[in-house]
């Protein structure tokens, strides 16, 4: 697909920090987009020399020192979520009044942009590009995060083809309860039930909303549409995300089930998680053919939909024939045709009317009919009569399940029974042969039904080196989560201090724990800045640290040679081994100092300060009362630091 670039730079208004360099190191250089919580701009690492994108907090919530710890505590954690398919937080700061993020740039298109200009996409497109979605989110879900904002404008497509969610900015720890001051935060189109009705927020919510997402692409329009967003919030609560396939007629039954699973309204039928639900997806990948993967959509389905019409086509079968209405769609093409072997009914008799026409008669009137439909009854026997198709049963209770089987002609041959973490117990989570494969007529079907989810409990892994701990988790049915690192005096490096939840605590099975490890105990690091690069190395390493120099050099206040940062800076603690990354200064800025000799005071101060000095006065006894400058330290038209002091003597 073509990617247009995701700048779209709003010229009309006047922006304060366009030009302004934020913090003294981002260099603002136009603005990107405004949304509900910030303001993105294109900006320049000035330190670096990288170009990036630059969030920064509306004036009016970084006012509510509340938020604006909530926002930097959530960004840090999501800084830690290192995934090639999510864009990634490099730094946070405050500036003044400007609460910001320093992030990866993009330079490609929305997802947003894709369905407005193109509408529908092919299944394998939509798959393609939901594919790399779920696995950035797994990966937040398996760290402990839920995103809660899933939307086509939070998909970046990039020039090069990469497929990355942004803005975690509404980013909550699983199991959070947001519905702060009766507020829900997300999107009206993409909220699960469980956020609208109890502002609750665990991973099966991103989970819904890329089962909208999904549906989306499909057919080209969100599910659920409304004269307000109370009506569409109403629709999400009370009513089913219909099949893709009654938007786009001919799309994969397996498309479906996949849309179905993903939005169902009762959280527990849908999958636990992203992970999961990316199983569930390359499943459907590969149970597809390359026909139904390449379907083209309609190019009547587009985003800009205002009846039901241009969503649907319907084409009516034929009338002319009397036959029952089809039950589903797997019915309808059984009901087209399943009335030509059946004999016709005895017309009524009025007194001595007629006979029934001979056998002959009637063979050679089906003949005809089989012939004008294009049909040979050779045909119609060996692929209808003698074949079904499995119906829809997953997620039916056990006794639903049965009923309806049962009611297409099928026997249940063996009921098993499994632990499932997505299908409620007394559920179906699967049949053999599954829903929508053809078996004969009269055949049986075995059922899985769910057991629910499976309880394990989680083990002490206190003391265990950190591949043990992961793999103790593993054998327990439970999955190694997010690991960090803790100082701490009596746990040896690399060994695990504590998990979270903790030990003992109950979990479903293939939960997520997250795994705290020793770094063993802290050491301060010293200041080195401004000493000799040997110097400064030395002193580094008799401290028990290891010393890195960054490959370039940035102009700064110290000498050349001397240096100019390092990080961790001063006073800051790491552990023994950890490496200092030092960058060596290439000495100051070097620039021409103005000549105010014989300026007013007050006028030589500002010029001289406006070129990048510092000004001192030097006014003796003889210029105490005196108000104007007869000599400076630095000669005019000569060079000097940037930032250092003149000194200007007034007579």
């Amino acid at each position: 697909m073509s990617a247009r670039t995701l700048t779209c730079v709003d010229t009309t208004l006047q922006d304060p920090l366009v030009g302004h360099v934020l913090d003294g190191r981002y260099r603002v250089d136009a603005r990107i987009a405004v949304g509900g919580m910030a303001t993105v701009y294109r900006a320049v690492d000035t330190r670096l020399d990288r170009v990036l994108a630059l969030k920064v907090m509306h004036p009016t919530l970084a006012a509510d020192a509340t938020f604006v710890d909530r926002f930097i505590r959530e960004a840090k954690s999501v800084a830690r979520l290192a995934h090639p398919n999510v864009v990634q937080v490099f730094d946070q700061g405050t500036d003044g009044s400007y609460v910001y993020l320093a992030m990866e740039y993009v330079a490609g298109c929305t997802l947003r942009d894709v369905l407005r200009e193109r509408g529908a996409l092919q299944p394998r497109a939509a798959l393609d590009i939901l594919e790399p979605v779920l696995a950035a989110l797994g990966a937040a879900h398996r760290a402990g995060f839920v995103h809660r904002d899933m939307k086509p404008e939070n998909v970046l497509i990039g020039d090069d083809g990469r497929v990355k969610v942004a803005d975690f900015g509404l980013v909550r720890a699983v199991d959070t309860v947001t519905n702060t001051t009766g507020a829900v935060l997300g999107t009206v189109s993409y909220l699960a039930p469980e956020q609208i009705e109890h502002g609750t927020a665990d991973p099966r919510v991103d989970v819904y909303a890329c089962g909208i997402l999904l549906s989306e692409m499909l057919t080209g329009d969100r599910p659920h549409s409304g004269d307000s967003p109370a009506a569409v919030l109403y629709k999400h609560l009370h009513e089913d995300v219909p099949p893709p396939s009654a938007a786009v007629p001919g799309l994969a039954y397996e498309l479906d089930e996949l849309v179905t699973s993903a939005t169902a309204r009762n959280p527990d039928v849908r999958p636990y998680d992203a992970v999961a639900l990316l199983a569930q997806v390359l499943d459907t990948r590969n149970a597809l053919s390359a026909d139904q993967l390449d379907a083209v959509p309609p190019q009547a389905v587009t985003t800009n939909h205002q009846n039901a019409e241009d969503r649907t086509s319907v084409i009516p079968r034929s009338l002319s024939v009397p036959r029952p209405l089809p039950v589903n769609d797997d019915d309808a093409e059984l009901n087209r045709t399943s009335f030509l072997p059946s004999p016709p009914p005895e017309p009524p008799r009025r007194g001595r009317g007629r006979a029934i026409a001979p056998r002959r008669g009637l063979l050679a009137i089906v003949a005809v009919v089989l012939l004008a439909l294009g049909l040979g009854a050779g045909v119609w026997y060996i692929n209808s009569g003698q074949f079904t198709k499995v119906p829809p049963v997953l997620t039916k209770t056990e006794a639903e399940a049965k009923n309806q089987l049962a009611n297409a002609g099928l026997d249940v041959k063996q009921i098993k029974r499994e632990y499932s973490d997505t299908v409620k117990r007394g559920r179906v989570v699967n049949s053999d042969p599954a829903p929508g494969d053809r078996i004969r007529d009269n055949d049986s079907v075995t059922l899985v039904v769910s057991r629910g989810p499976e309880i394990v409990r989680v083990p002490d892994l206190e003391g265990y080196a950190l591949d043990k701990a992961k793999e103790r988790l593993r054998n327990e049915g439970l999955v190694p989560g997010m690991v960090t690192k803790a100082f701490h005096d009596e746990v040896t490096p690399g060994f695990v201090i504590s998990t979270e939840p903790g030990a003992g605590t109950e979990r479903r099975g293939g939960s997520a724990i997250a795994i705290t490890v020793s770094k063993g105990s802290p050491v301060d690091v010293p200041e080195v800045l401004g000493d000799d690069l040997e110097d400064a190395r030395q002193e580094l390493e008799d401290a028990g640290l290891k010393v890195k120099v960054a490959s370039g050099r940035v102009t700064s206040e110290y000498e050349a040679g001397q240096v100019a940062e390092q990080a961790p800076g001063p006073g800051r603690q790491a552990a023994e081994g950890d490496t200092v990354t030092l960058t060596i200064s290439k000495g100051p800025e070097m620039i021409e100092v103005p000549d105010v000799v014989g300026d007013k005071v007050d006028d030589a101060k500002q010029e001289l300060e406006a070129a990048g000095f510092k000004v001192d006065e030097d006014r003796g006894l003889l210029g105490l009362f005196g108000d104007t400058v007869k000599g400076q330290s630095v000669d005019g038209g000569d060079t000097a630091p940037k930032g250092s002091t003149i000194t200007i003597e007034i007579g």
